[in-house]
């Protein structure tokens, strides 16, 4: 059958996969890209977790770990895309694992994206509320004392405002993804401008891309560890560009602008977060001011290097790009709870899958928020800011978001392997390549997996002297937590009920649930087998 327009053929590839075209489709490719983007905000991981890299090896971390971690999330991002092109729906990635290795695969994946998910909203509006915190505190001195219970009721009201947004300004929120892109690019530049013109020392060029620091509390036998362990700076900074897949059921084209949306904002963060990472090391006046600052690093570095009027107009900056950053995290969230309980995955699946007049899910957008707020509140009980007990706190929360998100990233990636030859491309596709990169991916992602899960001091590990519960990543017992909760679950109970993606219906059933829903529809279509 001829296609009548782009947007009957987008409906009729959603239909081939089973659902009808619920959600609305109005999204540009680069809008696509724009989401993944505005989540992956190098103006948000790169600094909220500088910290992370300038006390767990130095600028040597920031010199060399940044494109080291930015080569293998390509090839991530790759592999991911090639499956995106082929089934473009706000599953995304359970959906993915489903139709390629059955129910179970697409459980356990499902589950590991929705924690990850949640995680990931948890360390973007954390962050945000630290540098918010910070600038409130150079504005009005004496009000603000970025203690953890301040950070936390600015975390809430972040949070509160996202979901409103969401919930309420679809529209605005799409303008805002949008003007997001421009936020970074720009604010990345006129933040390394400032580092670059104003202050009067910077570090060598020998004294970036060599000098180590190790603040872990680790001896210096285990730097190698350290330095593996700041990584999570750069890990951490790219995750979330699975948006692009989430947002394909509201994007135009969507077999060809989501596997570009995941490339794509990869590369361009991975070249603009590059720069930032080398601006802000070379402007450190003083190291030990600066890796003594803790979560508060960057501000520090922005006030020994430029004063305080300058430190608030950056801060300003960066405070503007994580809030865009933490809105965006929540609508691709909410999408992937939405698909999932659309397939009946989570318990009141009823509930979370509702849509208001906008067509939002804006139970889904609630339900995050509030475990996103969750997820973060133990950091409320720290015992001061920076490397101590606040930056555990922290490193916990972000540690289980880039393993979450990366082993349900490489689940899809796996099975697409398994099938080999047998698989059949969509519109974007990795060609004979797909070994080389899909090995690549899943080799890493174990790597990183196991990495992270690792005590990040010495007094985090058990049956040590001078262990201390404060100090312990909590990354392990959430990851392995969830693993024998979803994996009992499945065992006990799913495996019974959960069949993977669901079919909505026949060809007239979903007319019918898009009529109800206010979309417009073409002609009768006829639809390939799913």
């Amino acid at each position: 059958m001829a296609d009548y327009s782009a947007h009957e053929k987008d409906r009729r590839m959603l239909h081939a996969l089973g659902y009808a075209q619920e959600l609305r489709r109005g999204m540009s490719g680069f809008s696509n890209f724009a989401i993944s983007f505005t989540i992956i905000s190098i103006l948000s991981g790169t600094l909220t977790l500088y910290s992370t890299g300038i006390n767990y090896g130095g600028p040597v971390e920031e010199a060399w770990g940044w494109p080291i971690v930015s080569v293998f999330v390509v090839i991530v991002g790759l592999g991911m895309a090639e499956i995106a092109s082929k089934y473009p729906t706000a599953g995304g990635l359970y959906y993915w694992a489903s139709k390629m290795g059955g129910p179970a695969w697409g459980w356990f994946t499902g589950w590991f994206n929705l924690i990850g998910q949640i995680a990931i909203t948890a360390g973007i509006d954390y962050g945000a509320a630290i540098f918010t915190d910070a600038l409130l505190n150079l504005l009005w001195p004496g009000t603000f004392h970025s203690s953890p219970h301040e950070v936390i009721y600015v975390y809430a009201c972040i949070l509160g405002l996202h979901a409103l947004m969401n919930i309420f300004s679809v529209r605005l929120v799409a303008l805002l993804n949008d003007i997001s892109v421009w936020w970074h690019v720009f604010g990345v530049l006129i933040i390394v401008g400032f580092l670059a013109f104003k202050p009067d020392h910077h570090e060598s060029v020998g004294t970036v891309f060599s000098k180590t620091i190790n603040n872990s509390g680790f001896s210096h036998q285990w730097l190698w560890f350290v330095l593996l362990l700041g990584l999570l700076q750069a890990q951490y900074t790219f995750t979330g560009y699975d948006a692009s897949a989430h947002m394909s059921e509201e994007t135009q084209d969507a077999g060809r602008a989501a596997a570009r949306g995941v490339v794509m904002s990869i590369v361009v963060s991975a070249v603009f977060g590059y720069i930032l990472a080398l601006g802000v090391t070379f402007a450190i006046q003083s190291f030990q001011s600066t890796t003594g600052a803790g979560l508060f690093a960057v501000k520090q570095v922005f006030l020994d290097a430029l004063g305080l009027r300058a430190a608030e107009f950056l801060l300003f900056v960066i405070v503007g790009a994580q809030l865009y950053c933490g809105m965006s995290a929540i609508t691709s969230a909410s999408r992937m709870l939405y698909a999932f309980s659309r397939d009946g995955a989570t318990p009141g699946h009823r509930i979370w899958r509702r849509l208001n007049k906008a067509r939002v899910p804006y139970m889904a957008v609630i339900a995050i928020a509030v475990m996103a707020f969750l997820c973060a509140f133990p950091a409320y009980f720290s015992k001061g800011i920076g490397v101590g007990a606040g930056y555990v706190a922290y490193a916990a929360v972000t540690s289980i978001a880039t393993i979450g998100l990366y082993i349900a990233y490489a689940l899809p990636i796996y099975l697409r392997l398994r099938l080999a030859d047998a698989w059949e491309p969509g519109e974007w596709n990795l060609g004979r390549w797909y070994k080389v990169i899909g090995w690549t991916a899943v080799i890493w992602v174990a790597f990183i997996s196991v990495l992270f899960i690792m005590p990040i001091t010495p007094t985090g590990i058990p049956f040590k002297t001078g262990f201390t519960w404060l100090s312990v990543n909590y990354a392990p017992i959430a990851v392995i937590g969830t693993m024998l909760l979803v994996g009992g679950w499945w065992f006990a109970s799913a495996n019974k009920w959960f069949k993977g993606p669901i079919v909505q219906g026949s060809e007239d059933e979903l007319a019918r649930i898009e009529e109800r829903v206010g979309e417009r529809t073409g002609p009768p279509l006829t639809t390939p087998a799913a």
